[in-house]
């Protein structure tokens, strides 16, 4: 079963495509690394991954063959959007209850326990949590959900090195525990390169590359994650610039 379908899949704001032509099959039990530079189309991807857009052109289903968007596929997406938005005047016990509350499954066992593990506070307002803590707040809200597929649009970018390291060891965790599938995209590829089994390059709202990471890493002689990804986008660039 594939987690992500997408047939020539374009969105387009005004006269610009963010995102064109992309054609894309992840299939489940990955975690899927999505990167590329600034523009290149990753979260508008990602809200068409969980339908917080509509497609301008081509097709897109998750979670073997479920519409993008629809209430059978949201019911087993988790999204952490990169500002992980939390209410900051409420308490964390005031966010598992609302959490359990607008959620046909939580659990909310699981939470409590979770955070308690992290030394979080339920008390306290989200507001007042570190940037590591407010992640990891927004992290636990998600996988409480139990979804089929984790979405996670740059949830490390404001977070120190350790505060990055924890988040995703807790990503790779409900991967390989619970069978999770992931898709997150990242500018900090040092920490993708320790959870990620698949990679997704785009440059220019276009899929330039994507594949197993050990496949790819072999094809194209390198000898990690960041070194490919930047190789690759290098030499795009300038094959671009040289037509």
């Amino acid at each position: 079963m594939n987690v992500l379908e997408a047939s020539g899949l374009g969105k387009r704001y005004g006269r610009t495509w963010a995102l064109r032509e992309c054609t894309l099959e992840i299939p489940a039990g990955r975690v899927a690394a999505l990167v590329g530079p600034n523009g290149a189309g990753k979260s508008t991807l990602l809200n068409l991954v969980v339908g917080l857009s509509a497609p301008s052109a081509g097709d897109i289903t998750v979670l073997g063959g479920r519409r993008a968007g629809s209430a059978a596929a949201l019911d087993g997406i988790a999204f952490v959007a990169q500002d992980t938005p939390l209410y900051k005047n409420l308490s964390v016990a005031d966010m598992i209850y609302i959490s359990r509350s607008l959620n046909r499954r939580f659990d909310q066992p699981y939470a409590k326990a979770r955070l308690e593990e992290l030394g979080i506070p339920p008390r306290r307002k989200a507001g007042k949590l570190s940037g590591g803590q407010q992640a990891q707040l927004a992290l636990t809200l998600a996988l409480a959900r139990r979804p089929r597929l984790l979405v996670l649009d740059e949830p490390v970018a404001m977070l120190d090195p350790v505060a990055r390291h924890d988040f995703m060891a807790t990503v790779l965790s409900a991967a390989t525990a619970d069978g999770v599938s992931v898709l997150l995209s990242s500018h900090v590829l040092t920490e993708l390169e320790r959870v990620a089994n698949y990679l997704i390059l785009l440059f220019r709202g276009q899929v330039r590359l994507a594949g197993q990471v050990q496949d790819l890493l072999a094809t194209h002689g390198q000898a990690s994650l960041e070194n490919l990804a930047m190789t690759y986008l290098r030499e795009t660039q300038t094959s671009e610039v040289t037509r």
